[in-house]
């Protein structure tokens, strides 16, 4: 082998491990949720909600599924729908099965006509998604 063969070979693999090591220092360590955001939102969900006017009720498990879904999502959990990325968030949450009854409880409103809910549900299911939140550091 002559030597300039040897050089070329030693120079490359150098800059291959220069490379790996920049992209090693450079990649994000994760995703933070912006927290000032989800709690603005979080507190618009809770004070929409009005004790004598049921209908905020049903906007209100709206809003929170989606800000959920929304925070899963900018995780990186993977999944087409909510519930897909609900299946593949591992143990991230305290209470899942809760915030399957909660998310279940979205897909009603959602999905059947004529639908009602209490205040206690909306109250259950907004303790659900909120303790999701503070699950995913996002309040």
């Amino acid at each position: 082998m002559s030597t300039s063969l040897i050089f070329f070979v030693v120079a490359i693999i150098i800059v291959g491990i220069l490379l790996f090591l920049m992209v090693s220092v450079t990649k994000s360590k994760g995703v933070a949720l912006n927290r000032e955001d989800y709690q603005t939102n979080w507190l618009n969900i809770e004070q929409g909600v009005d004790r004598d006017n049921p209908p905020t009720y049903k906007i209100a498990i709206l809003e929170a599924d989606k800000l959920v879904d929304k925070a899963l999502r900018e995780l990186g959990v993977p999944g087409n729908t909510f519930a897909d990325r609900l299946k593949k968030s591992g143990n991230r949450f305290s209470s899942t099965q809760s915030l399957w009854h909660a998310h279940k409880l979205r897909n009603q409103i959602a999905h059947e006509a004529g639908f009602n809910v209490n205040y206690e549900q909306t109250q259950r299911a907004l303790g659900s998604f909120k303790q999701a939140l503070k699950d995913l550091g996002a309040v």
